[in-house]
């Protein structure tokens, strides 16, 4: 029964070991650009939190781009602006 065991350990040792090497010794993962740096923030102008710009919703607005957290605060903003120009 001992033996067992102790077979039963060493094969379950050499499985996660030869794992590890096959996963990451011999096929490593290339690293891109959003792992190795943290993506720039940029603040919506209508609620004024910080979003990350891959997600935001870009408008170019009078020659400037402008992002936003959602769709909802690009409206309300541009509801804003023609209010305010008017």
């Amino acid at each position: 029964m001992f033996r067992f065991i102790s077979l039963f350990i060493l094969f379950l040792f050499l499985y996660y070991f030869l794992s590890f090497v096959i996963r990451h010794l011999l096929f490593p993962r290339k690293r891109t650009k959003r792992e190795s740096e943290p993506e720039e923030l940029v603040q919506d102008p209508y609620c004024h939190t910080y979003i990350p710009k891959g997600s935001a919703v870009k408008k170019r607005i009078a020659g400037e781009d402008h992002y936003f957290c959602n769709t909802e605060c690009l409206r309300r903003f541009i509801e804003k602006d023609t209010v305010a120009s008017s």
